[in-house]
Order: C-alpha cells, then structure tokens, then sequence
C-alpha cells in the first residue's frame, strides 16, 4: 500500500453551519460546492490542501482526540485568532515543534502545530 497523506478527516457538528463559518472566517477554509447528497446535512472544507468533512450530529466526549493544522508562524496564527475573540491556549513547545490548541463551536479540538524552523 502507499498513502499519499491524509485526504479528510470528518468531525460532527450539532450546526453545521456555525461550524463550516468558523473553519472558513477564523481558519482560512474554503467550502467545497461538491459535496453529493447524502442523506444527512454537512458541508466540505478545504484547508490546506486537504479537507475537514462536517457532519450533522453531536461532537463525541473529548477524551484527547484532535487534528492538527500545520502553520508558518504559530505565534502570528495564536495572536490572529485571537483578535478575532477566539480562545486558543499559549504556544508551548513539543520537542523541536510548538503546537497551541482550540476548539471549535461543537467543542472539537483542534491543534495548531509549527514545526521546527531549518
């Protein structure tokens, strides 16, 4: 088998909606207009070059369970959201990287990872 990377990760949403505004006001994703008919509400986000399927229903108890969004300049990343009233912890570094962590509107977690500079 040989995987490429990661195509889409899918998260659950009570509001679909709120949540698609989010990842594209706060987190720079684009909503997809090719999501089929599935049966069930959800929206398609590209971030990245990969993508963030939302689907209509409860977010599960957080137990640890994220993904992370890599970015240039977590600390310019940390201070943009939060100017935007968005509630993200304090960088902290992780061997030769540094992540930071929020949640969105359902209560998913979501990393915000730098990795180290060459």
């Amino acid at each position: 088998m040989q995987v490429f990377g990661v195509h889409h990760v899918s998260l659950n949403t009570p509001d679909v909606e709120a949540t698609a505004a989010f990842y594209i006001a706060h987190l720079g994703g684009i909503r997809r207009n090719d999501r089929p008919e599935l049966g069930f509400d959800g929206a398609w986000i590209d971030l990245g070059g990969q993508q963030v399927h939302l689907l209509a229903g409860q977010a599960p108890p957080a137990l640890g369970q994220h993904f992370a969004l890599r970015v240039a300049d977590l600390d310019a990343a940390v201070g943009e959201l939060r100017s935007h009233g968005v509630e993200v912890s304090d960088p902290v570094s992780i061997g030769d990287a540094r992540q930071s962590f929020l949640h969105d509107p359902a209560g998913n977690l979501v990393e915000l990872h730098q990795t180290a500079r060459a």
